[in-house]
């Protein structure tokens, strides 16, 4: 790792604060590589360090911000925006709205925008004049959540936590998938604080919001429907049981329209009708109108985990088919959190 002095350490904070640091920087950046828009905005290889006082927190989603003023290498004051996860996340590592106050004294560590024209910076951990320290992503300890299960699941349906390991796989594997000319070509004009659609709360559509590792998911049967909802934004999905097949004429929408059926034990999603979607996979590849999804729901042996394996298809962008497969952990004591997307907050990471 390439450690920068940024020339903004400012040691007045005293030996808890500066105790805290030790030994962080290793295990907490591995914690915050995938599944963020970070990977793009953020330089992941550096590290930025340093002690000043709390001139606001923002307590908003889809990320939070902590404005911090220190002194630059001249002496002079400058202040920096830390941007973290969503509150959702940030609740279940222990985090809370009251947890930061103008005034207060901190020790940042965090990775810095590749725009170093910006005092902005993505949060690896924070710690207070008494030597606590927060981190965002806490409660993901080890390879799946805060524990493994110890209630089993009966069926598919229920809420279900993400294992990272098997959600950063699927990601490197796509990262792979072979595109068209008009998908390669997507990809590199994609400027994520341009185009990107979380700037705009809109919600992921399948199969990204299957890849939400960081937000708890849920399959739910409702009569003759299956409901599916993300807690990022709150999407929700409802899969018609009945036995229909895909109208014929239909509004394309955000999460499509979507059919299923048991295959024994299994239960099959089949979604087609997505709107367009600038950058559908988090990569800046776009979906379209022939975008096709099938998802594969099934329990594992021991009622603990589900097995979701995934087909996409989408000939305009997507040079061929491409399957892969995630893990959910059943969860049934974490429910969902309340997700609120504040648009102010969701344009902030588009600023140049």
């Amino acid at each position: 790792m390439n450690l920068r002095d940024t020339g903004f350490c400012n040691n007045s904070g005293g030996a808890p604060m500066r105790a805290a640091w030790t030994g962080l920087a290793s295990t907490l950046i591995g914690s915050v590589a995938f599944g963020h828009h970070s990977a793009i905005i953020f330089d992941r290889d550096s590290l930025i360090a340093f002690e000043g006082t709390v001139t606001g927190f923002d307590w908003t989603n889809p990320h939070v911000y902590i404005h911090v003023e220190t002194s630059d290498a001249a002496g002079d004051p400058v202040e920096w925006e830390i941007e973290t996860d969503a509150t959702v996340v940030l609740t279940r590592s222990g985090w809370t709205r009251e947890s930061f106050r103008p005034g207060d004294r901190v020790a940042i560590r965090a990775n810095p925008d590749t725009n170093r024209n910006r005092r902005h910076a993505l949060l690896i951990s924070i710690a207070n004049e008494a030597g606590e320290v927060l981190t965002p992503r806490a409660y993901l300890s080890g390879d799946s959540g805060a524990s493994e299960a110890t209630e089993r699941a009966s069926e598919v349906f229920g809420m279900w936590e993400g294992v990272r390991s098997t959600f950063l796989a699927y990601l490197r594997s796509f990262s792979h998938a072979a595109l068209t000319p008009v998908g390669e070509a997507a990809r590199a004009d994609f400027d994520l604080r341009r185009d990107g659609p979380e700037a705009r709360c809109i919600p992921f559509s399948s199969p990204r919001n299957v890849m939400g590792s960081l937000y708890m998911h849920e399959l739910r049967q409702a009569g003759e429907t299956v409901l599916i909802r993300n807690e990022y934004l709150h999407s929700e999905r409802v899969v018609y049981m009945d036995g229909r097949d895909h109208p014929e004429d239909f509004e394309r929408t955000v999460q499509g329209h979507s059919i299923g059926w048991w295959e024994g034990d299994v239960l099959v999603v089949d979604t087609i009708g997505f709107a367009d979607n600038r950058s559908a996979y988090g990569n800046g590849v776009p979906s379209g109108s022939q975008k096709h999804v099938v998802e594969r729901y099934q329990l594992g042996p021991d009622g603990r985990r589900l097995t979701v394996g995934i087909m996409v298809e989408d000939p305009e962008y997507l040079a061929e088919p491409f399957t892969g497969s995630v893990e959910r952990r059943y969860a049934p004591d974490l429910g969902f959190l309340e997700f609120e997307c504040d648009p102010e907050s969701s344009r902030r990471f588009t600023l140049q």
